[in-house]
């Protein structure tokens, strides 16, 4: 076993992988693979800027629909880096490095786009319109990913002046009823682009479930990918040989969390008919291993918790700077090449407290709680703002967890 790890570590070591600065991984799942109907859109996000927050947006001159969304801390407005409104339209990027030939400095603009997506669009349709709509060169080399409360889903491949859809729900792009994207898209250039050992990983967990027919959940995304720590290249687990870890350090390379992982979001629909203000926006800030599930909702509008908001003495909010400092543990190497390796007996290892094995009970119960409350609101047909400030009471922010 020690013989190959030490194989392992030295390939991983010889892998040399330029990192975009935004590389992120995700996947949409249609409501005929999922456990109860409802689709699900999942985005990890990895950035350059590690403090993100979640902001509510009330209608305004230049917003129709209120939304919730994931914003960079240090900024105030005008980006959104996931979200979802008040007509059930949700949207999420990954950055694509294969769609033009040449990327020009005024690019990156997804989050603008994805600002004024949720405040203007209630459906794919609305969202067609205003890429068509939108001054060119947009600014953006770019996967949306796109789910509305009328059933549709898709992917929209965008550059500086045209975009193509791949539709989630056509049987003839995604015949198991889910796609998957990373940092390439499908109708770029072949063999360009980056994330190919992530879509890798993300395509070899999925089809493991699917095959199975035992259905997605977001908290299965949460436990499967977004705090996998599988290489797809090298077909090796590290928490299935965490004993093989010398010292509990590894080497941060391909793996779908990774350093510069700064938030996991689960948007979860509602089917075709159902109230739009049902779906709910499942969300790690942080480093996903080191972070817990919270539920979302844009009809608590500006009640959302106070520890996923900006705070009083800053633009930071509480459950990031938490996660952050227990990921400065795992991360504690710092000169040299330190940065890229972490402790990863501090998420996993065989005495069972690591983070991720302490975390895992804690947020359970936000599911189990967050489930009997939605089962209820299903039901009914229609979302209670006092319920959700009851759930609240009820749901576990990690404070505990040091």
């Amino acid at each position: 076993m020690k013989t190959h790890f030490f194989r392992i570590l030295i390939v991983l070591l010889l892998i040399a992988e330029v990192v975009p600065s935004f590389a992120c991984t995700s996947a949409i799942f249609s409501g005929k693979v999922t456990t109860d109907g409802r689709p699900l859109l999942w985005k990890h996000r990895d950035t350059g800027e590690l403090n993100n927050r979640i902001q509510y947006f009330p209608v305004s001159s230049d917003v129709k629909y209120a939304f919730i969304g994931l914003v960079n801390s240090p900024v105030e407005s005008g980006e959104v880096w996931t979200g979802t409104n008040s007509e059930g339209f949700s949207i999420m990027n990954t950055a694509s490095y294969n769609l033009q030939e040449k990327r020009a400095d005024m690019e990156d603009q997804e989050g603008v786009v994805m600002y004024k997506a949720l405040a203007l669009c209630r459906t794919l349709g609305d969202f067609e319109k205003l890429l068509d709509k939108m001054k060119k060169p947009l600014g953006v080399e770019a996967n949306f990913g796109v789910i509305d409360a009328e059933g549709g889903a898709a992917y929209y491949e965008v550059n500086n002046y045209e975009w193509r859809k791949v539709d989630v729900n056509d049987s003839k792009v995604a015949p198991e009823g889910y796609l998957i994207y990373t940092n390439h898209s499908y109708t770029g250039r072949i063999n360009d682009g980056s994330g190919y050992e992530r879509y890798a990983t993300a395509t070899r967990k999925i089809y493991q479930n699917w095959i199975q027919n035992e259905g997605f959940t977001p908290q299965w995304i949460f436990n499967n990918l977004s705090r996998s720590f599988y290489n797809s290249v090298l077909n090796y687990d590290l928490c299935e040989n965490s004993a093989a870890v010398s010292g509990g350090w590894f080497v941060d390379q391909d793996f779908i969390p990774r350093r510069s992982s700064s938030a996991s979001i689960v948007v979860k629909g509602v089917k075709k008919g159902e109230d739009p203000l049902l779906t709910v926006m499942w969300t790690i800030l942080g480093y996903p291993p080191c972070g817990i599930a919270v539920p979302m909702f844009v009809a608590a509008g500006e009640n959302q918790p106070a520890q996923m908001i900006k705070g009083n003495n800053g633009n930071n909010c509480q459950m990031c700077n938490e996660t952050l400092s227990r990921k400065s543990n795992v991360f504690s190497l710092k000169r040299g090449n330190g940065k890229n390796y972490f402790h990863f007996s501090r998420l996993f290892n065989e005495n069972g407290d690591g983070y991720m094995q302490v975390i895992a009970p804690l947020e359970n119960g936000n599911f189990i709680a967050t489930q009997e409350f939605m089962n209820e609101q299903y039901k009914n047909g229609k979302i209670s703002v006092s319920g959700i400030e009851n759930l609240y009471k009820k749901i576990e922010f990690g404070e505990s967890v040091k």
